[in-house]
């Protein structure tokens, strides 16, 4: 079985994946990164774009501004990331909490309603560069096709096997990450295109 550095080396030649997190205006990066990631829930990125660039326009992507900004005025913002009213509330909750609390850690984030495993993740590796590997429907799909993993198995236990088997190192698991969701959109889909894959040399899948 090749190692999951050699996956990350071929898929990093192959994508740009560094810096991928995407920051539209930069005055609160943590901020951005953080509303982003719930936002994305259940949507495309091209949708949260659409409602960051929003709040941007309004000038209200501040922690201080959201966490007691009129809720209908958020949700219209937000809402071509979908499902804007649950999220609105997801954002209040989570921007009064973060600024009353001074260590930002996993169990925090989880705690605040509406933020569940990967979404506290993403906020803790692209948001704060804690090395926490964070596994989502891409990182199941890819590495179940190869044979790494059983893409049925806890979130949990997904997340030990790529921690065990790879350094601690923030950025690393930042830009396998961002390749894994870069191949898995052009290449490892639903349906796949195995013949121009650049892993299939080493997949499990029947083709």
């Amino acid at each position: 079985m090749k190692s999951l550095m050699e996956i990350h080396n071929r898929l990093k030649e192959k994508y740009d994946v560094e810096n991928w997190w995407p920051i539209y205006d930069g005055k609160e990066p943590f901020t951005e990164i953080s509303v982003g990631a719930i936002l994305t829930q259940n949507t495309n990125w091209k949708n949260v774009e659409k409602a960051i660039r929003n709040l941007i326009s309004e000038d209200i992507l501040s922690l201080e501004i959201l966490k007691d900004i009129d809720i209908k005025i958020l949700e219209k913002a937000i809402k071509p990331a979908g499902f804007y009213k649950r999220k609105a509330q997801t954002i209040k909750e989570f921007s009064k909490n973060v600024l009353n609390q001074k260590n930002i850690n996993r169990d925090f984030l989880l705690s605040i309603k509406g933020i569940g495993k990967e979404t506290a993740d993403s906020i803790l590796l692209y948001g704060l560069n804690e090395p926490i590997f964070v596994i989502d429907s891409y990182t199941k799909r890819l590495f179940g096709r190869l044979g790494f993993v059983n893409p049925n198995e806890t979130y949990n236990n997904l997340q030990k096997f790529f921690m065990d088997n790879l350094p601690d190192d923030y950025i690393l698991f930042q830009e396998f990450h961002a390749g894994i969701v870069e191949h898995s959109k052009a290449v490892c889909k639903k349906i796949p295109d195995c013949e121009n894959c650049l892993l299939k040399d080493i997949c499990k899948k029947e083709i």
